[in-house]
Formats: structure tokens, C-alpha cells, sequence
């Protein structure tokens, strides 16, 4: 192995252990993929976890312009094709070698300098913010996946979008309280945190109700060796979905709803038999 090669694969390293540390049910997930996606998707997953933490925990630092730094070196990564930054070099590498659009990058890069400010949302807030946060790490996802397959991509994109969505309303969801308290944040256009009432948090279910049908239309379409990898992140939110609808409002405010680490395990033995008998 030459050394440009060492440094690429210790860099895709570190951000699999970034993902290791920061999330057990991606880590999960990833690992129930085809070996040849371990570690692109890791390093997607590296550098979309490096600019959110910039954004949400270094309070005592100016974010603002840590942030505008983040954003400066990826996009000379990706201009330059490498980066002292091991995060970042190995999300250029994966970026190059499947094709991942820039304006993913781009909508991405916006949402997160969004949370610098503590703001309100109105629709078309709200949905730029989940295009960006959420919706495209699904597309980057997709891209890796199709493996330069474009009528595969094209047919499952909305699907992706949607099932991204499902997934960071019910994070929204979650998170209100915290958002609210430790951020000045509350995602849902035209809800005030002092009125999250149990019709308001219905609407809402609701509304994630539509986006997991049509992002489970797409996992049954995907490539087999990334299907039960996407199905096991859909159970797994649709799990945390299922506990939240059964909170009356005001249990949602006052705690965070967790799935526990036994039954991540449980759901992944339940996802790993369901795909071995063809049944996703």
C-alpha cells in the first residue's frame, strides 16, 4: 500500500470511530450493510457528525467562525482532492469516488450554519432545514449505494428524501425540550413550545405517518446489499416513533424517549431474520 493510500484509509478510520462514539444505532446499522459500504458511509457519517457538533456543543468558543473555518476546508478538500483534516479527506474521497452532488454538500453546510441563530420557522424555513439536515445525508447515502447506477438513484431520490424527513421530525420530536432549553430552538412552523399540546403534537405524528410509507417504499427497492442496513434504521426510528406517539404532550416535554441498547440488539435480530427470509 502506497502512502497516499494509508493516509485515505486511516483518515475513513478515524471517522469510523467518530461514528463509534457518537451513535451505537448508526454504528448498528452501518455494520448490517455490505462490507464494501462500511466505510464510505462512516465517513459520510464523520464529517456530517464533526459540523453539527461545531454547531449545537462548543458554546464557549466563537461557533460562528469555527464553523465558517469547517466550511473553507471542505470545500478546499474537495477542490484540492485531500485535506490535512482526516475527517474531511476521507469524506472528499468518498465524494469523488461515488459521484455525491455538491449542492448536497452545499444544502447541508447552510442548514447546519442555521443553527448558529435561534430562530423560529416558518414552512419554507422548516422545509429547507430538513432538505439540508436531514434529506440529503440520505441522498449522499443513496448515491454510495447505487454505485454510479443513475436510473436507481433517480427512482429511489424521493423515497430517500421522505424516509431522511421521517427521520429528523421525529429527532425534532425528541429533542423539543432540549432544543427549546439549551438552544432557544423549536423546529415545527407555527408551534410555541408553551403550547404543545397533544392535537398540535398529532398533526405533527401525522405528518412523520406519510413520510415513513414512502421512504419504506424505497428500502424494498434498494440494492440487497444496503437494503437490510436502511431497514434496520427504519425499524429502530419507527421503534422511537411508536413511544413518542403513546406520551401524552406533556411526557414529551419533560423527558427524552430512548429506545434501549437491549432492544437496538432485539430489533437487529428481528431485522436480520425478516431479511433473510426475503420479507423486505
Amino acid at each position: 500500500m502506497d502512502h497516499v493510500a494509508l493516509f485515505t484509509e486511516t483518515s475513513r478510520a478515524c471517522s469510523k470511530l467518530i461514528t463509534k462514539r457518537y451513535s451505537t444505532s448508526f454504528t448498528l446499522g452501518i455494520r448490517t450493510l455490505d462490507r464494501r459500504f462500511h466505510l464510505p458511509v462512516y465517513s459520510v457519517y464523520g464529517f456530517v457528525r464533526w459540523a453539527d457538533e461545531i454547531v449545537d456543543t462548543f458554546h464557549e468558543h466563537d461557533k460562528a467562525a469555527l464553523f465558517q473555518d469547517f466550511k473553507r476546508q471542505t470545500y478546499e478538500a474537495l477542490d484540492l482532492r485531500i485535506s490535512l483534516n482526516p475527517v474531511l479527506h476521507a469524506f472528499q474521497d468518498v465524494v469523488h469516488q461515488y459521484g455525491i452532488d455538491r449542492e448536497f454538500i452545499e444544502a447541508f453546510l447552510y442548514s447546519m450554519e442555521m443553527d448558529l441563530d435561534d430562530r423560529s420557522y416558518n414552512q419554507s424555513l422548516y422545509e429547507k432545514y430538513i432538505y439540508g439536515s436531514a434529506e440529503v445525508v440520505g441522498l449522499m447515502c443513496l448515491r454510495i449505494f447505487c454505485e454510479g447506477d443513475e436510473a436507481m438513484f433517480a427512482r429511489l431520490r424521493e423515497s430517500a428524501r421522505r424516509l431522511g424527513s421521517a427521520f429528523q421530525k421525529i429527532n425534532f420530536l425528541r429533542d423539543i425540550r432540549s432544543d427549546y432549553q439549551e438552544r432557544g430552538r423549536v423546529y415545527f412552523p407555527g408551534v410555541q413550545y408553551e403550547r404543545f399540546t397533544d392535537d398540535v403534537k398529532r398533526t405533527i405524528e401525522a405528518d412523520i405517518r406519510a413520510d415513513f410509507e414512502a421512504g419504506y417504499a424505497g428500502i424494498v427497492q434498494l440494492p440487497r446489499a444496503a437494503r437490510m442496513g436502511v431497514y434496520l434504521a427504519y425499524v429502530y426510528y419507527l421503534k422511537l416513533f411508536h413511544k413518542i406517539r403513546q406520551l401524552p404532550a406533556e411526557r414529551i416535554l419533560g423527558e427524552r424517549v430512548r429506545v434501549p441498547n437491549n432492544t437496538k440488539l432485539l430489533l437487529l435480530l428481528g431485522s436480520y431474520f425478516r431479511y433473510q427470509l426475503a420479507r423486505v
